[in-house]
């Protein structure tokens, strides 16, 4: 499972880089979360227009397979930054030190290595539906109104391109933990046990209370 993290900043060229990244990344999440409230909104529109006028949003299910890309996919990167993925957290609570980051680092290499396949591969799916010389530039489209394919395909390459970036930088934060010894590195997630869990939460409700 995974458990609360923190992600420590100083003035390193690695935190500034992160810094960046992570505008990127709440921008994408933000995008994601007005995608979840669309869908919201076109559902009452559909359900309003079915039982008082007899006449449902038209392509409503296209519209929705149109959105899933936006709200599967653009928050990954921002989750990972985080530490929000499934994980371990058994095992690797049990690691400190040098062993906990070489741990990390594998994991993080092979992530890397799989994302960069899915990249490749994605990116092969949308260029089989994009064409310039077609209506729309779309070489398929959905089967109830329409809409051209390509724009939801698009999403996947591009987002799993930002959760790359975000990868080598982890990369970078475990690697040179893991090669100075240090116990708090900076631009990864760091879990927090269940006693720093319950004093970040206790702090949190201190400042709403105030």
């Amino acid at each position: 499972m995974a458990g609360q993290a923190t992600v420590l900043e100083d003035g390193s060229r690695l935190s500034r880089l992160d810094h960046h990244l992570l505008r990127i990344e709440r921008f994408l999440a933000l995008i994601s979360g007005l995608a979840v409230f669309g869908l919201m909104v076109l559902a009452v529109v559909s359900v309003s227009g079915r039982n008082a006028f007899n006449a449902p949003l038209p392509g409503y299910v296209d519209w929705i397979e149109q959105a899933m890309p936006l709200i599967a996919f653009l928050g990954v990167s921002f989750v990972q930054r985080d530490g929000g993925h499934i994980r371990m957290d058994i095992v690797i609570s049990r690691l400190h030190g040098r062993a906990l980051w070489l741990f990390e680092l594998i994991s993080v290499i092979l992530i890397l290595v799989l994302m960069l396949a899915l990249v490749w591969g994605s990116w092969s799916h949308f260029d089989r539906s994009f064409d310039f010389g077609a209506p729309l530039w779309s070489r398929d489209s959905s089967i109830d109104i329409g809409i051209p394919l390509w724009p939801a395909k698009l999403l996947a390459p591009v987002a799993f391109s930002v959760l790359c970036v975000r990868l080598v930088l982890q990369i970078w934060g475990y690697g040179r933990a893991f090669v100075l010894g240090l116990e708090n590195p900076v631009a990864v997630p760091l879990i927090q046990d269940a006693a720093a869990q319950a004093a970040a939460e206790a702090e949190q409700f201190e400042g709403q209370d105030g």
